[in-house]
């Protein structure tokens, strides 16, 4: 009797171990400075789902930007980024290495959070926000000596059409 209680003790301490580590992995990090319902109120119901290839280290930075600033993220690793790209209908032209879907919108590359946070607050009609390429200091794209390229981020329209919709110095 008494074995079986320290067997079931175990048990449940291991349970709740187990049970604390998934948890304190699956939240996201709070934003400095806000306690944590104002630091996810604006994304709570904002799942950003990333479609990259497994060996991919930006687009591990440009997650961990997208976590710092408030968003779920779950990371998808695909063999046939090229399928993805077209099956949500980015142009060859605007493509980068990794592709997002959040709030029925598509993002290209790394677009900052802070132009996500305004495309979902906006609710444009358009597909989404494209930055081709992997300009040096965009978020996931920072350079050890700090250097930034300047670039833009485009709206991407249902037609396929272009238009600048936030400018990076």
């Amino acid at each position: 009797m008494n074995t079986l209680l320290h067997r079931t003790i175990s048990v449940l301490i291991v349970a709740s171990a187990v049970f604390a580590v998934a948890a304190s992995d699956a939240a996201p990090p709070v934003a400095a400075g806000k306690p944590p319902a104002a630091a996810h109120a604006a994304h709570a119901t904002q799942v950003v789902h990333v479609h990259k290839d497994a060996n991919c280290g930006c687009c591990n930075g440009w997650i961990a930007h997208m976590r710092a600033a408030g968003f779920t993220v779950v990371a998808h690793d695909s063999t046939d980024m090229a399928a993805v790209k077209q099956r949500l209908g980015i142009p060859l032209s605007q493509a980068s290495c990794h592709t997002a879907e959040v709030g029925g919108y598509v993002l290209e590359g790394h677009v900052p959070a802070a132009d996500v946070q305004r495309l979902l607050r906006e609710k444009p009609a358009a597909r989404g926000l494209v930055l081709p390429g992997m300009p040096i200091g965009s978020p996931g794209m920072e350079s050890a000596d700090g250097r930034r390229e300047a670039f833009t981020v485009d709206l991407l329209g249902k037609d396929g059409s272009l238009r600048p919709y936030a400018r990076h110095p």
